[in-house]
């Protein structure tokens, strides 16, 4: 009996192997992890699918596998299986004839003996130039070669299919200059392979900074109050099983904000040229672990009080930190925060979550001297700062945004922290 991959997620074909639990030889029982599987940020056992002793194990630690991919082979009669000799090489076949070769798109450049630029409505002006189409380019299929929204989709959907087609490859490809550098020529150096982790969040940060336009808005808020509440009743949230954070009061007041504005509730859908508005509100926050940064998700926080929200961020926390995280967990949020405050620093820069739109950071809150009613005196200050996707919004909201988060954290109710632990 072979256990194979599953499917462990949607959109998920594939996985590192990090832990191998048995060993060939070993009895295992039905439902007995046999070895743990990374995926994106989480990390899944596999279980057996039947009882036995395990005669081969096909995977090792580190190694990539895909669904449906033979991870291990139970005996069922208990005796080893020999491994089976690797099965001959397939006959090769001839190689087919070559298609002949598409005329691109692009090629299709509008000709105007006045020099007049191709008929098109304004609005299809306007959205060719949101998105940096030169129309010239575009074949318009109404009389007289007037271009509509139909055609400037079928461009678009022509580029889409040439970027898919695989690239020729280039007479000389393109080198990263680092990969051409010995550093040891230099002083001595240790090479250690990315764990599947540090690749995830390297290929996500990677694209969400190429293809998201970033702005970020940067603010103070003067949370002495807060913290003089937070003082007040954290002995009773920590009796109801809750620390009360900076953090679960960041989460309430990022609840009120996108209510209040919820075009950064927002995702872009380019293929259909359409934005979309979640009518959830779903907050990541993200949690610095040894392995590396991990934003668990609190489902629904607009329906939860700030007790409720405390306890689940300090279970979610700590599940994140010992990486028992399934990969819904991690998925479908809204808004992302990112404190950090307890580690160091002021303003900083966080990269956008694409899909979201807006994520914000905090820094650590330090005690200034500042004018209230006219008088200096000593306020503990939190830096802020909000990076937002500027294709979906423009710098007036972003400030409007970040004021509503400062307005929340300054004159957060008493009444909301004291039920129902009063």
């Amino acid at each position: 009996m072979d256990v194979t991959l599953p499917k462990l997620a949607e959109g998920a074909d594939s996985g590192t192997v990090v832990n191998i639990l048995v060993a060939e030889g070993d009895p295992v029982q039905v439902d007995q992890t046999l070895l743990e599987l990374e995926n994106e940020k989480a990390v899944a056992p596999i279980p057996s699918t039947g009882s036995g002793t395990v005669g081969r194990i096909h995977v090792e630690v580190g190694q990539v596998v895909s669904v449906g991919q033979v991870l291990v082979t139970i005996d069922e009669d208990g005796a080893a299986r020999a491994a089976a000799p690797p099965p001959p090489p397939p006959a090769a076949e001839p190689a087919a004839p070559a298609a002949p070769p598409e005329v691109p798109r692009e090629a299709q450049v509008h000709v105007s003996g006045s020099g007049a630029p191709p008929a098109a409505s304004p609005t299809v002006r306007k959205i060719a130039r949101e998105l940096g189409i030169d129309l010239t380019r575009v074949k318009g299929s109404q009389r007289g070669g007037r271009i509509v929204m139909a055609d400037v989709r079928s461009y678009i959907q022509g580029l889409q299919q040439l970027a898919l087609k695989p690239a020729a490859p280039a007479a000389e490809p393109a080198v990263d200059v680092f990969q051409t550098l010995d550093l040891a020529t230099w002083g001595p150096t240790k090479r250690e392979r990315m764990s599947p982790l540090r690749r995830t969040i390297a290929q996500r940060m990677t694209s969400s900074w190429t293809t998201v336009p970033h702005v970020t808005q940067f603010d103070d808020a003067d949370i002495t109050g807060l913290m003089e509440l937070r003082k007040r009743y954290a002995k009773a949230y920590e009796k109801a099983g809750a620390r009360l954070t900076v953090t679960s009061f960041a989460i309430k007041a990022a609840v009120s904000a996108l209510d209040k504005y919820p075009a950064f509730k927002t995702s872009i859908d380019y293929e259909a040229l359409e934005i979309v508005t979640r009518d959830y509100v779903h907050i990541g926050v993200a949690v610095d672990t040894e392995a590396g940064l991990i934003a668990p998700v609190i489902r629904d926080a607009d329906k939860k009080d700030l007790l409720s929200l405390s306890i689940e961020l300090d279970e979610l926390a700590e599940r994140t930190r010992q990486r028992k995280l399934s990969a819904d967990e991690m998925q479908g949020a809204t808004f992302t925060i990112s404190n950090l405050g307890s580690i160091g620093g002021s303003y900083f820069t966080p990269i956008v979550n694409s899909p979201q739109v807006a994520v914000l950071g905090m820094g650590r809150g330090v005690q200034r001297p500042m004018v209230r009613d006219r008088k200096v005196a000593l306020r503990m200050v939190l830096p802020l700062a909000l990076s937002y996707d500027h294709r979906v919004i423009d710098g007036a909201d972003g400030a409007r945004f970040l004021r509503e988060i400062v307005r929340c954290l300054e004159d957060y109710p008493e009444a909301d922290i004291k039920w129902p632990v009063s």
